[in-house]
């Protein structure tokens, strides 16, 4: 009797707690308790989806580069834009946690880095926008811009603001070999404001010059456009030069070495204003033929016959002068027009007596502006032209030096990968 009733009990109170569970999971309308303890119904669900939206920001945050990228661009990639909405915030920094200098557009719509990134680094850019109804939307990302085991840069010359010679090409070393030509001279522009046609040429896989058919007008201006920022040189390697160089072409000298009358006549702007007795190369040491450009000059420099093949027996050089004065380098392999003061004065205009450059009489130290070779140092810049004729040696190689006049037009621009 006492058990039934216990039993009884146990059982009302059963169903009053199941009861109470129920209400406390699904506490729904449904008249029927035809739902699930735990599933809402559809009229609920749709409810609490749009009670959702109405707390989240209808602004669209899009980073770039995106996050986990690699090999990004140091110039044009970083940036972040925005839709139904407009930037309050944005942090770039590095993994160092420096930050980053950025600005947001006027409209708030987009922004970017002030200045070019690092390569080899890693970057964090977190964004912040609101939309019309003030709600903050919220994004961020990580990426790795390129390394420089997987970007190349070029070495130009001649420098930005300088003023050359007519005969100064545009020379660009890349540091590493380029296999996709066409893409990385498409990414390359030579324009001068005289509208001469400009042609691109490429020596090897690391070399690409610019001239036009004939020497630069004088008084020009010449414009180089490197757009590599992003182009791929190479398999799995990048460009990262955005850049762009302006230099000036100023009057045309032109001076032309007869090696066989031992003399040079210097011409400005196509009138003779000199013609100076000089020393060119030996019978057994010939100078090179061929429209030579001065590339470098020094007022005083080392020459050691060693660096250039020159030895003695002992592997020491023929000649180590440790002072030539009034030297401009002619080519790469150590052709120089120079000064030279340890020969006697009877050797100028008589005899060739060099190990293949052009001498012509200085004094030690450089001191003496009245010497011809300190005229002619001072009357120089770089990009000028010496052209050597009548001697017995070859036509020097169109990539010793920047020397690409001896090429002719048509084979020049047979080298262009456009």
């Amino acid at each position: 009797m006492t058990v039934g009733k216990r039993s009884r009990s146990l059982a009302a109170a059963a169903a009053v707690l199941s009861g109470v569970l129920v209400l406390s999971a699904c506490n729904d309308d449904d008249p029927a308790g035809a739902a699930a303890a735990g599933s809402p119904t559809a009229t609920s669900q749709a409810e609490i989806d749009e009670a959702a939206a109405q707390k989240t920001s209808k602004a669209q945050i899009t980073i770039s580069p995106e996050n986990g990228a690699q090999n990004a661009s140091i110039n044009n990639d970083a940036k972040v834009a925005v839709t139904d909405g407009k930037l309050t915030e944005v942090t770039m920094t590095s993994a160092e946690g420096a930050e980053v200098a950025g600005e947001i557009a006027a409209d708030g719509l987009s922004w970017k880095p002030s200045g070019p990134l690092k390569r080899a680094t890693v970057y964090k850019i977190a964004a912040t926008a609101v939309d019309a109804s003030g709600l903050k939307a919220h994004e961020n990302s990580s990426f790795t811009t390129v390394s420089k085991e997987n970007s190349f840069i070029g070495n130009f010359t001649p420098e930005d603001g300088s003023t050359v010679g007519v005969g100064m090409p545009v020379s660009i070393n890349f540091n590493k070999a380029i296999t996709d030509k066409k893409a990385v001279q498409s990414g390359i522009k030579v324009s001068s404001s005289s509208g001469q046609e400009v042609v691109g040429h490429w020596f090897n896989a690391t070399r690409l010059d610019f001239r036009p058919a004939d020497y630069w007008k004088a008084g020009s201006t010449v414009t180089l456009k490197l757009d590599l920022d992003g182009v791929e040189g190479a398999d799995g390697v990048y460009g990262v030069q955005q850049k762009t160089v302006t230099f000036k072409v100023g009057r045309s000298q032109v001076s032309t070495v007869d090696v066989a009358a031992k003399t040079m006549t210097v011409k400005r702007d196509g009138k003779v204003i000199r013609t100076i007795p000089i020393s060119a190369g030996s019978p057994e040491n010939t100078t090179y033929n061929g429209q030579m450009v001065i590339s470098e000059k020094f007022k005083e420099t080392r020459m050691n016959g060693a660096t250039v093949g020159f030895t003695d027996d002992d592997g020491k050089g023929e000649y180590d002068i440790k002072d030539v004065p009034h030297a401009m380098r002619l080519s790469t392999s150590g052709t120089f027009i120079h000064g030279n003061y340890w020969g006697a004065r009877s050797i100028f205009g008589s005899v060739n007596t060099s190990h293949g450059c052009i001498g012509l009489a200085d004094v030690k130290g450089a001191g003496d502006p009245k010497q011809a070779a300190a005229w002619f140092y001072d009357q120089s810049i770089t990009g000028d032209v010496v052209i050597v004729k009548n001697s017995k040696d070859k036509t020097i190689a169109p990539d010793n030096g920047l020397n690409g006049w001896n090429m002719n037009w048509s084979a020049w621009k047979a080298g262009s990968a456009l």
